[in-house]
Order: C-alpha cells, then structure tokens, then sequence
C-alpha cells in the first residue's frame, strides 16, 4: 500500500524514489511503525521528507492517500469496543487488601497481562475481577474501581488520528513561495557555516592518537590539535527607504537571523539606498558614511557578500555618471560599475530580491542581474542562494 503513496507524493512534488522506498521498507519491517497509521505517518515524514519546505506537501499528500483507513481499522476492533461501550451503573467496591494487590503491579507486568488476556477473551465481561470489561475490579477497562493501577479501554479519549494530524496541515508556513521568518532565515543562513583549525593545540586528537601509538608499538602518544573555529566572514549591504519600504520588515527579519547567527566569524552589514555610490553606510539613517574602497580594503576576496534589496530605481540612477547625490569626494562614476566593482572583489556573491520574479523585466533589476546572481528572498530562493555561495564564483544561475 504505501508503495501507491509513493507515488502521491510525487504527484505532490515531494521528492522521493527507490532510496527512500527501500528505507521505508526496512522501517516497516523493523516495526518502527508500532503497527498503527500514526506511527506509519511520523515514521513516513522522518524518511521521505529531506527539507522542511516539503512537510505541508506531504501532510496533503497523506491526509488525501489514507482517508477513511483508519476508520476501517477501527472497524476490526468494533466488537471488542462494544463490549466496552456501556458500564454497569454500579461498579464493584474494592476493600483495601484488593486495592493494595492491585496497586503493586508496575507498568510491564500490566502490559503482560493485558495482552494475555486479548488473547484470550472472547466475549463481553461487566463487574468482574480479572477480564477486560466496566464496572469491575479489573485493572483493565473502564468505569469500575482498578483505581489508578490499570490500563484504561474504552469510555472517553482524547487521542488524534494520523489523518487528523495531517489535515491539520501545521506546516504550511513552511511552503518554498512563501516569504521567510527569522527563523527559517536561520536555518537556511546555518548552511553557510564553515569551520577552520587555528589557534593553540588544545583538542585531542583522538584519530592522531590512534594512528601514533599504533605506529608506536601500541605505547600511548597523545596527539592534540588546535580547535575547530567559526571561519566564515559575511558582508551584508542592505537597501533602505523608497521602494524598499514595504519589504522593511522582511529584511529587518534577514538582518535579525544573520545577527543572531553564532557560526560566523564575522559579520559586518551596511547600508545603501537604490544602488551603492562610492559609499555604504554604518546605519539606516546615512549619517556614517564608509567609503567602499575603505571597505573593499578591509575585506578580502574571500568574504562572503550578500546584496539585499529590490534592484528598483531611476535608470539615470544606475547607468549615468553623477546619479548619486552624495558622492564626496569619490570619482563620478556610474552606479553600475560600482556594483561590478564589489561584485568582481568577491569571490562569492549573490543579490536577494523580495520583489516577486514575476516583476524582474522591463526595468532595472535586469540590468543588476547582468552583474550578481539574484535569488528571490524565499525558502526556496534564499536556499538557492547559499548554495550558491558555497559553490562560489563561475556556478552562475541561470535565467
């Protein structure tokens, strides 16, 4: 069966195959499952799901194959649920020794019994002391006075079924055409991590250990090593005010999550409005300016830049000498080439765009794709992007 559901997840656009039906396979035959729907469902997303992007896909999915099965499970247990159905209006009282016996069993040994006993029973029981049924001295059943020693069947519950669960649909917000969070920001931002050995030797190396005694005739040398360290290094230039103005909440979201990431090495972030003239600025007001050459002085090819903004001006802004108003002392130069400047000055680049793909011709972000590679500020798009910047220079994007 779930061979067919397989295959509506792939109708659902959620990438599976032979790997993940060969794991499943061997989940199921391990019993992972616990041979119920809601243990098939958690056991199922575990494997075939790889990115949470595909987690509301395949709730649909599910919810949509398994419709109706678990009432057709329920239905093999309905008789046994009937005998269960009505307690007797007066259960049985206990006196103290009763309780006292009941009350030693732990958890494993009422399992045992209980299991014994499905095994075994064959009709309805009602007041008695040993089967399952109501209103008895049984530890198994309802309504009677097993007291807290027992297992409860029947009467009122308050369990969720699998399809439930997924018809819920609580990961919609994960969808790859939606706008991020900050913290799908930071899960998407963590994948740019990378680590360096500098420092002191301080960290056993316990490979180098090994390798050295046994080259040693087995006596004991210890080989140490300096620690593992955060080596990325970030540069985040950041377009305020004007036509970025509805987007502001989504990049105070970005600037948050890379704030907050602790993988970097470091992490500066500037400022720019439309398009970077000769300056970037400390704040979002622009009353400290950096120069770029300054900036592109301290920063080495091998910083990681990020672009954040819409791409949306003046042609004049971008393309004509003296476009900016605030130029100082810098040489009057199109807006364009500056961008080349810091696009060429970095080995790994990429430009996020919260303006939706659909607007990207007959304007300006055309001719700021001819420079960066522009991925649109989603789940799926900023993904694209950090991967982008850990492939690094010469895997352009297509498009």
């Amino acid at each position: 069966m779930f061979v067919a559901f397989l295959y509506e997840l792939r109708r659902a656009k959620v990438p599976v195959g032979t790997q993940e039906a060969v794991r499943l396979a061997q989940a199921l035959e391990a019993g992972l499952h616990e041979s119920s729907l809601d243990g098939f469902y958690h056991v199922a997303r575990a494997i075939l799901v790889h990115s949470e992007a595909h987690y509301d896909a395949f709730d649909q999915a599910f919810a949509h194959h398994f419709r109706g099965a678990e009432a057709s499970g329920l239905a093999l247990h309905q008789e046994l649920l009937d005998w269960l159905q009505t307690a007797i209006e007066r259960p049985a009282e206990l006196d103290a020794e009763a309780r006292a016996q009941l009350e030693d069993h732990d958890f494993e040994t009422l399992r045992r019994m209980f299991e014994e006993l499905l095994e075994t029973q064959k009709e309805r029981h009602d007041g008695g002391n040993k089967w399952i049924g109501t209103g008895g001295t049984s530890p198994f059943g309802h309504s009677g006075a097993a007291h807290r020693a027992g297992i409860r069947v029947g009467g009122r519950g308050g369990g969720r079924s699998a399809v439930q669960v997924a018809q819920t649909r609580a990961w919609q917000g994960y969808r790859d055409d939606l706008t991020l969070d900050v913290r799908q920001m930071q899960v998407a931002l963590r994948k740019l991590r990378a680590f360096a050995r500098d420092g002191a030797p301080l960290e056993l190396d316990v490979d180098g250990t090994i390798d050295a005694t046994a080259k040693n005739a087995g006596d004991l040398e210890v080989v140490v090593r300096p620690p593992r360290r955060p080596n990325v290094r970030v540069v985040l230039l950041m377009d305020v005010g004007g036509s970025m103005e509805p987007y502001a909440h989504l990049v105070s979201r970005l600037f948050s999550a890379a704030s907050k990431a602790s993988h970097f090495k470091e992490m500066r972030h500037y400022y720019f409005h439309n398009c970077v003239y000769g300056h970037v600025y400390a704040d979002d007001r622009f009353t400290r300016p950096v120069k770029l050459r300054d900036l592109l002085s301290e920063c080495g090819p091998h910083h990681k830049l990020v672009m954040v903004g819409d791409a949306l001006m003046a042609p004049y802004e971008l393309l004509q000498s003296g476009g900016s108003l605030d130029l100082g002392d810098e040489q009057r130069v199109e807006g364009i080439r500056w961008l080349q400047t810091l696009q060429q000055h970095f080995e790994r680049s990429c430009w996020l765009n919260p303006e939706p793909e659909k607007y990207w011709s007959g304007n300006t972000i055309e001719v700021v794709r001819q420079v960066f590679d522009m991925f649109p500020l989603t789940v799926q798009g900023l993904g694209e992007a950090v991967n982008h910047l850990t492939r690094g220079r010469g895997m352009r994007r297509a498009g």
